[in-house]
C-alpha cells in the first residue's frame, strides 16, 4: 500500500459522501486489524516460552547498541546472558540519564542507542519535575508490538468495532513546534503517532474528533469542540483515554451546551463558548459538514430522556468499550464511568508509561498480560508494608519465569530507546500466568513521597487506607485527596461526598489520622509537634476540574494526569470551592 493511500481514507471528499462514509469505518478497520495480526500471533506464541524470548531480545539489543557510548563503558558485546547483563550493569534512575538526555539534546549521536533519536518525548505523569524520553524507530516498533495483540483481542470479541469510529485520546499540547539545540523535535504531534507509518494513517480514517483538536488552547473551547464531534458521531464504538475523569468532565458540559452544539451541527458552524484561532477554526470547520438528520436525532434524545445514562446510551448506541485506567487511585473514578455509559464494557489500560508499554489488557483474563515481546523486564520484590521499602536485604530482581503470584514486584525495563535496567518505580501485583508469562494488575507508585518534615507518607499506604475507610463508613466520595497545607501545618482530607453528613467526614477524618500514625515517622512528627492533626475539607463541586486545572498549570497534560490519594503540592484549599469540616 503506498503512503498517499491512507491518507486519501481520511480526505473530507470521501466523508461527504453517504454511502462512501458507511463503507469507510468497515474498510479502514479490517485493513487495521489484518495489518495487526501477525504480531498478534507472534505475542501469543511467545508466551508459551517466556524466558527465552526475554532473553533473545535482550542480546538483541544489546548486540545493536554495543558500539555506543553506553555499550562500550559497560562492553555489551561480551555479554552473553541475562544473569551476566544484571551482574554487569547497575540499576537506573532517570537522574542517570541526564548527561546522555544532555547530550543528545546537544545533537550528539550514538550516545544511547545506535540509531538516531527520532524526537524527546516529555512525561506528564505525577511527578513534579519534566523528564525527557528518547524515542527511536526500535522503541516505537516496540510499543505497537503491544499494541497489535490488545486490538486484535478487542476486535475479535467485539466485532462490532468494525462498523465504528473511535474516539483516541487527544489532548491539547502545552508547547508546539518545540526543537532542542541539536534540532531534535519535543513531543509527539499527536497521541496516534505511537502507531507509527501508514497505520495510524488508517486510524485517522475512523477518528471521530479530528486530531486538530489538540492545537485547541483554552480548555472550555477545547471541550466544546470535543463534544461537537463526538455528538456528530452516532457509530461511535470505541472509546480510548486514560484519565476516567476527563470523559466526565467532559460530558459534564452536555446539559447546558447540547442546544448550542446541535444548531452547529445543523449549521456546519463552530461558536465555542471560548477563543479559537481563525486560521484553526476555518481547518476544523472543514470536519462539520452540515447533518440536519443527526441534529434531529440530538434534539430529540434531550426533550425525551432526563437520565444521562439513557442520553448516552442513545446517542451513541454502537459504543461497545471505554478503554481508561481502572486500578489504584483511578478505581475510584471507574464505576462512575461505567454508570454513564452501561452500553459499553469498562477495560482497565493495563500498565503503560511514557518510557515503555509493561502490560496488555486481554478480555476473558485476570490482568493484564506482560508485553513480553517488547522489552527486557526485570521485577524487584518489594515489602508489603506501605510506608516503608527497604531493598537493602532483598534478593536481586526476577525474571519473567520466577515471580509468584499473589506478590508485588517494582518494575525495570531495558528498551530500544535506551534506558537500561531503568526503574518506573511502578508496583505490580500478579494475579495468575498465562503461559510461562504473568498476568499483571498495577498496584500504584513505588515511591510516591510526600515528605515535608521527615514524616515519609507513601502514597500507597494513604490509597489503601482511604479504600478502607471509605468502605467502613459506606461513603463513595466523588472525589477524594490527601495533600499537606502549609497554613494549617497538617495534612488534610479533600473530600467531595454530596450525600454524607459532616459528622461522617469528621469520623473519617478522625480514622484516617490513626491510620497514618502506623507510619513510625508520620508518628514521630505529629509527637513532635511538627505537624498537627489532620483535617478534612469538604470540597462543594467541580473537584476534579479543579484538580485537572491545576495539575495542567503546574505543565501536566490534561488527558493523562493521574488520580492521586496523596498529592505532594500543597495550596490545594485555595484551588477547590468549598470549607472545613473538621479542625484537629
Amino acid at each position: 500500500m503506498s503512503k498517499s493511500y491512507p491518507r486519501l481514507l481520511a480526505s473530507p471528499f470521501l466523508a461527504s459522501s453517504p454511502h462512501l462514509s458507511s463503507l469507510l469505518p468497515l474498510f479502514a478497520n479490517t485493513l487495521w486489524y489484518l495489518s495487526n495480526l501477525p504480531e498478534s500471533l507472534a505475542f501469543h506464541l511467545a508466551r508459551r516460552n517466556g524466558s527465552d524470548v526475554q532473553e533473545k531480545l535482550l542480546l538483541r539489543l544489546l548486540r545493536r547498541n554495543a558500539d555506543t557510548d553506553v555499550g562500550r563503558r559497560y562492553d555489551f558485546a561480551s555479554i552473553r546472558s541475562a544473569a551476566e547483563y544484571q551482574q554487569r550493569v547497575p540499576l537506573s534512575t532517570y537522574e542517570d540519564y541526564l548527561p546522555a538526555i544532555q547530550a543528545i539534546n546537544e545533537g550528539q549521536s550514538q550516545v544511547l542507542t545506535q540509531e538516531a533519536v527520532l524526537l524527546l518525548e516529555p512525561t506528564s505523569g505525577s511527578t513534579a519535575a519534566t523528564k525527557y524520553i528518547p524515542y527511536t524507530a526500535a522503541l516505537k516498533a516496540e510499543f505497537q508490538r503491544a499494541l497489535a495483540p490488545w486490538l486484535v483481542d478487542l476486535f475479535s470479541h467485539l466485532p462490532g468495532l468494525f462498523l465504528g469510529q473511535a474516539y483516541w485520546s487527544v489532548t491539547p499540547v502545552t508547547q508546539r513546534n518545540q526543537r532542542t539545540l541539536g534540532g531534535i523535535p519535543v513531543g509527539f504531534e499527536e497521541d496516534s503517532e505511537y502507531l507509527g507509518g501508514w497505520q495510524r494513517h488508517l486510524l485517522q480514517a475512523v477518528l471521530a474528533v479530528p486530531p486538530l483538536v489538540r492545537l485547541i488552547d483554552d480548555m472550555e473551547t477545547f471541550r466544546y469542540v470535543t463534544l461537537l464531534f463526538l455528538l456528530r458521531s452516532r457509530s461511535l464504538a470505541l472509546i480510548s483515554i486514560w484519565n476516567p475523569t476527563f470523559l466526565t468532565l467532559l460530558l459534564n458540559r452536555l446539559p447546558d451546551w447540547w442546544p448550542l452544539l446541535a444548531t452547529d451541527i445543523a449549521t456546519g458552524t463552530l461558536t465555542p463558548p471560548g477563543p479559537l484561532a481563525s486560521d484553526l477554526k476555518q481547518q476544523l470547520v472543514t470536519f462539520n459538514r452540515p447533518n440536519s438528520r443527526r441534529t434531529a436525532e440530538i434534539r430529540r434524545i434531550f426533550q425525551e430522556e432526563n437520565d444521562p445514562a439513557v442520553i448516552h446510551t442513545r446517542l451513541w448506541p454502537h459504543l461497545r468499550l471505554i478503554s481508561c485506567w481502572t486500578d489504584a487511585q483511578a478505581a475510584l473514578y471507574a464505576p462512575e464511568l461505567a454508570r454513564l455509559f452501561p452500553q459499553a464494557q469498562l477495560q482497565g489500560k493495563g500498565l503503560i508509561a511514557t518510557e515503555g508499554f509493561v502490560s496488555l489488557p486481554l478480555i476473558g483474563q485476570n490482568g493484564a498480560a506482560l508485553a513480553v515481546r517488547s522489552h527486557f523486564f526485570e521485577f524487584l520484590p518489594v515489602h508489603h508494608s506501605p510506608f516503608t521499602i527497604h531493598r537493602s536485604q532483598l534478593p536481586p530482581p526476577l525474571l519473567v519465569h520466577e515471580l509468584q503470584p499473589g506478590c508485588q514486584y517494582a518494575v525495570i525495563i531495558t528498551t530500544g530507546g535506551g534506558l537500561y535496567r531503568y526503574q518506573l518505580h511502578d508496583l505490580v501485583e500478579v494475579t495468575g500466568y498465562r503461559g510461562t508469562c504473568p498476568l499483571l494488575r498495577f498496584v500504584g507508585k513505588e515511591s510516591y513521597i510526600s515528605d515535608w518534615f521527615g514524616e515519609k507518607l507513601n502514597e500507597r499506604h494513604v490509597r489503601e487506607a482511604l479504600d478502607v475507610i471509605c468502605r467502613r463508613y459506606a461513603v463513595q466520595p466523588v472525589f477524594a485527596m490527601v495533600a499537606y497545607e502549609p497554613l494549617a501545618g497538617a495534612y488534610t482530607l479533600f473530600i467531595e461526598a454530596p450525600t454524607s453528613a459532616d459528622e461522617t467526614l469528621k469520623q473519617m477524618g478522625q480514622a484516617l489520622e490513626l491510620a497514618l500514625q502506623e507510619n513510625y515517622h508520620y508518628r514521630y512528627c505529629r509527637q513532635l509537634g511538627q505537624l498537627g492533626p489532620l483535617q478534612v475539607f469538604r470540597i462543594e463541586s467541580e473537584g476534579r476540574a479543579a484538580y485537572l486545572s491545576f495539575c495542567q498549570s503546574h505543565g501536566q497534560r490534561v488527558g493523562d494526569i493521574k488520580p492521586l490519594a496523596l498529592h505532594r503540592l500543597s495550596g490545594w484549599a485555595q484551588i477547590f470551592q468549598g470549607q472545613m469540616v473538621m479542625l484537629g
